[in-house]
């Protein structure tokens, strides 16, 4: 985030979240441009929930996908029609798909089970409910860091299992199969996985949609696009990815069961993570055993991706940004470890950066995605970082969360 430096460090209480509403609108601008004609981009609520930053997102896309029952509530909340969100996620609750079917909604279907749950709840109500179904893909390509298909998945409908499914749900009065949702990978930053993706998803929609008694109304792509996380990467060349996606595409559009399909690109993590960051101060420094160690008022209570505990076999450094600095600037590898009662709460295992002491601020990078919402706030019941949103100069504060502030902390 470029505009960190402008911060008055000395006045804002660390930890603390800040996003930039600027660069999420011109990200959001971005993709939207780029993929113009081809796919419209659809938001991952997921990704960052809070809902300045849904606002700032969403004053520049038409669509949003919505994992649970509150995530719809969010998107409602910030003023959206029902028609713009999709709801999908494999874990729906009776009480909630009452509370949504026949609201304007699609809704994504991920199992027989939840197929005759909804089918029940709409035939009870006297209605008929738009759907999506989601398929599990039988292949992924290589190049994607997190995999959601090709082996025993919660998520959609295993491939070779959707004939069968999409008949079934055509038999039924209250449900109305209008499209296809297939998420299958994440956190790529190579064009041509990327493309060989949408190559593949362009086949499965088109084995479905002969499938299915209706044309398809729209259809939903996993982008799996990824930000440069870690030393040696470089950012995604969308530019590129539309030139290798666009054959395909076209291909698909001409397809007379397919062509008059909306067609979304499902992301959030490249639109929400570059534009947001984590601050943190250095509350003690010290060596122990020959390694210099930073400890610090963040740790994975706060930011569990960065402390890689999202998956990643190996921690890998996320970008990090020294903001105050008291001593030498000479760079020396040490440790940044949270305040939490565990030897796991390391920000870095071993980091070069200007040899920390106590009072310097940093920034964890890239934390605009899977920050806060992603990480076990009340381990410990440290308070919850407050978060800002930099809008038109100005500074905001944005939390949603009553423990950012440890008003319970008796005063001397």
């Amino acid at each position: 985030m470029s505009k960190l430096s402008a911060l008055d460090l000395n006045k804002i209480e660390t930890p603390f979240y800040i996003y930039d509403s600027e660069e999420l609108s011109q990200r959001a601008t971005q993709v939207k441009t780029v993929f113009e004609g081809l796919l419209a981009p659809s938001y991952a609520i997921k990704s960052n929930p809070n809902l300045q930053v849904l606002r700032s997102v969403m004053s520049q896309l038409d669509h949003i996908d919505a994992s649970s029952a509150m995530e719809v509530e969010r998107a409602l909340a910030i003023g959206l029609d029902p028609s713009q969100i999709t709801w999908s996620g494999p874990g729906k609750r009776d009480r909630e798909l009452r509370a949504y079917a026949g609201l304007g909604l699609t809704i994504v279907v991920e199992s027989s089970d939840e197929i005759d749950m909804l089918d029940a709840i709409c035939a009870e109500k006297g209605i008929q409910q738009d759907v999506l179904l989601r398929i599990n893909p039988d292949h992924v390509p290589k190049g994607f860091g997190a995999s959601m298909s090709g082996k025993p998945s919660q998520f959609g409908i295993d491939e070779p299992e959707v004939p069968a499914v999409i008949a079934d749900i055509d038999a039924r009065a209250s449900l109305r199969l209008t499209g296809f949702h297939a998420y299958t990978g994440s956190m790529c930053l190579a064009p041509e996985p990327i493309a060989e993706n949408i190559e593949n998803l362009c086949a499965i929609f088109s084995r479905a949609a002969e499938c299915a008694s209706t044309p398809p109304e729209k259809l939903i792509f996993g982008a799996g696009f990824g930000i440069p996380l870690h030393d040696g990467q470089v950012p995604l060349d969308i530019e590129q990815v539309r030139t290798l996606i666009a054959p395909h595409i076209e291909a698909l559009a001409q397809d007379p069961r397919l062509g008059a399909a909306t067609r979304l690109l499902e992301l959030g993590r490249w639109i929400s993570g570059p534009s947001g960051a984590l601050v943190t101060r250095v509350l003690s420094a010290k060596v122990s055993r020959g390694l210099p160690i930073a400890v610090c008022d963040a740790g994975f209570n706060n930011h569990l991706a960065a402390c890689g505990m999202m998956g990643s076999v190996f921690q890998k450094n996320y970008p990090f940004e020294v903001l105050q600095h008291q001593g030498d600037p000479a760079p020396v590898e040490q440790m940044l470890a949270g305040p939490l009662c565990t030897s796991i709460d390391q920000l870095s295992r071993k980091i070069t950066l200007p040899l920390l002491a106590k009072g310097d601020v940093l920034a964890v990078l890239m934390s605009g995605a899977y920050g806060l919402t992603a990480s076990p706030t009340r381990f410990i019941s440290h308070p919850e970082p407050t978060e800002y949103m930099i809008e038109d100069g100005t500074l905001r504060d944005i939390s949603e969360s009553a423990l950012n502030h440890p008003g319970t902390i008796r005063s001397t």
